[in-house]
């Protein structure tokens, strides 16, 4: 699959430029530096450029049949719609990386994602929308569909696109603003009013984000910058 990545990335920010918008556009397997595979998703700006952010936890079926490894940066991406983030599939179901993103003020997490089953999609869809609620922010849910018999471990999939809210008085009842139809290939849309994100922070019904005992506890990303041999002294 790695062979494909370069002529994808071409095509999708492509296609970014002609129609005039921003494309998060799924993930796809590369090879690092390292001569390592990693798992990447994209931003395709509307300018052509591109961003990236790696997979960071690997699932067991990731490392056993894909040997594919984990990334170790985390960020958001500034964009003239907002700050988003992206989370890949698995990376979802881990709280500490939603906070984070909130933490440098993200407006919309965007989650592409892959499952093969139904109790595997609701796992993803759970956990991606209560990361909406948490952080307050939207949670842009979307995975493949239909079978791909000729391909080894993506055979079947499993999913249900969704667009996620936080669950308050400005938004829908049941927080998810759009949703496809199960398991169904089709394309649906969804405005998204940041405005609203700045209310329900500052006067909702619950405030999460404000809310927080910083006094109790805290949540820190790790610098990594040892690696690249840098004193990390004051």
């Amino acid at each position: 699959m790695a062979g494909f990545t370069e002529r994808f990335k071409s095509e999708l920010s492509r296609m970014a430029v002609s129609y005039n918008i921003n494309i998060v556009g799924g993930s796809m397997i590369e090879v690092g530096d390292d001569d390592r595979l990693y798992n990447i998703a994209y931003l395709f700006h509307r300018d052509g450029s591109v961003e990236r952010q790696a997979k960071l936890h690997i699932t067991p079926q990731e490392r056993r049949d894909w040997v594919i490894e984990g990334g170790d940066e985390l960020q958001v991406f500034d964009t003239d719609a907002g700050r988003v983030g992206i989370l890949i599939c698995y990376d979802v179901e881990f709280p500490e990386l939603g906070r984070l993103l909130a933490d440098q003020d993200m407006d919309i997490l965007f989650v592409p994602f892959w499952t093969d089953t139904k109790n595997g999609y609701l796992r993803v869809r759970h956990c991606a929308q209560a990361r909406a609620i948490e952080n307050e922010c939207y949670v842009v849910l979307c995975g493949s569909v239909g079978n791909l018999p000729s391909i080894e471990n993506l055979d079947i999939q499993y999913a249900q696109s969704a667009v996620f809210s936080p669950s308050d008085f400005a938004f829908p009842h049941d927080a998810v603003l759009a949703e496809t139809t199960p398991n169904t290939e089709m394309i649906f849309f969804s405005d998204l009013d940041l405005t609203r994100l700045t209310v329900v922070r500052a006067e909702g019904s619950v405030t999460n984000l404000k809310d927080r005992r910083k006094d109790l506890f805290d949540l820190r990303w790790r610098d990594w910058s040892w690696k690249s041999g840098a004193n990390l002294e004051d």
